[in-house]
């Protein structure tokens, strides 16, 4: 069982940076993934970034958001983050950080892969 909590969600203006937080807890996290998704009003669930809690700490980005968000984690806190620079309105969305395991050399950005979720934090862009 894992358990996620995000945080870090808010108003913000447009140019700006963020940093959200996934708080996890659980069983061997090492072998886990930690995703990042996000879901707009009206839009599907979509898988921005995911990252290795292993050794190796590969990490992995949605090609929409390549150069902007990155990912990281703390592996003594439990921690992953998401920073996301240069904040467009079009970032607006409720995100999620989402938690599975994959098979050695493979990985996705697809939710329907990842079983365990957090409640999500709010995201707002805006002048």
């Amino acid at each position: 069982q894992v358990q996620l909590v995000e945080s870090g969600g808010g108003l913000l203006q447009p140019g700006g940076s963020l940093r959200l937080s996934c708080a996890a807890s659980g069983y061997t996290l090492d072998d886990y993934f930690i995703g990042w998704f996000r879901q707009a009003p009206g839009k599907e669930r979509e898988g921005v970034s995911c990252i290795s809690l292993g050794r190796d700490g590969s990490t992995y980005y949605a090609d929409s958001v390549s150069g902007r968000f990155t990912i990281s984690k703390d592996a003594a806190k439990k921690m992953v983050y998401l920073q996301i620079d240069n904040l467009k309105p079009e970032d607006t969305a409720y995100y999620y950080c989402a938690a599975t395991i994959f098979l050695p050399g493979t990985w996705s950005l697809e939710f329907g892969d990842y079983g365990y979720w957090g409640q999500g934090t709010q995201v707002t862009v805006s002048s």
